[in-house]
């Protein structure tokens, strides 16, 4: 198989596993319709580098060392399970602890921005910014079956005489791709509806159904690791 025929075939398949609904939309949906497009973006790009370093890491094999050995898939799962189920459970309490005043309800536990006039307010975006890219990138680096997705998929397309590396790159870049333009469709869908969805309470109820879908698939790879 040629380099270019590699990647149109792989883009069919990657397009498919794009608009299915899982973790990822739902993360970037909640930053969408709570706290704008720009931190939705860049939750999305984080979700995108864990996507490429998972691409690279299947193609040279780490992801095949993973899937071989029992002990360190299990923990890589249970790491995973914990964190989402962390976060949540943060989600869900922040939404019942704030009285409308409280900024994201993950960053009250994460954030230390300091409250008083002057110029730190400033630089509160700018933080919060790189939380939405950290828990992207977090979340699907800590999620096993992409990589052994990747490890199933990425053999299956790999060209003649391109390095495995670069292969690698190559297909998780084309997938990263149509999830970005995926991800922006979806963004700009969600900012259509989000000034009817700015009051507290929906602010409350998107992060509590969010908050639910993280624990939902963080039980899902506990029992999944328990058969």
């Amino acid at each position: 198989m040629e380099y270019g025929q590699a990647l149109l075939a792989f883009t069919g398949v990657a397009l498919l596993l794009t608009v299915t609904p899982g973790l990822d939309m739902a993360l970037v949906l909640r930053s969408a319709l709570t706290r704008g497009h720009s931190h939705a973006l860049v939750t999305g790009l984080g979700v995108c580098a864990g996507a490429l370093i998972w691409g690279l890491a299947a193609a040279v094999g780490i992801a095949a060392l993973l899937a071989a050995s029992d002990l360190a898939y299990t923990a890589l799962k249970a790491v995973g399970a914990a964190y989402l189920i962390w976060l949540g459970v943060s989600m869900i309490r922040a939404t019942l602890r704030r009285g409308g005043q409280e900024p994201d309800p993950v960053t009250d536990m994460l954030e230390t921005v300091p409250a008083g006039p002057g110029p730190a307010p400033a630089a509160a975006p700018a933080e919060r910014l790189s939380r939405g890219f950290l828990r992207g990138f977090t979340t699907n680096l800590l999620n096993p079956k992409v990589g052994v997705f990747y490890l199933a998929l990425i053999p299956q397309f790999m060209a003649q005489g391109v390095p495995a590396w670069l292969m690698g790159l190559s297909l998780a870049g084309v997938h990263a791709a149509l999830t970005l333009v995926f991800f922006a469709v979806l963004i700009a869908a969600a900012h259509a509806f989000r000034r009817l969805l700015t009051g507290t309470r929906a602010t409350d109820w998107i992060d509590r159904v969010t908050g639910g879908v993280l624990l939902l698939f963080g039980g899902l790879l506990l029992l999944d690791d328990a058969r």
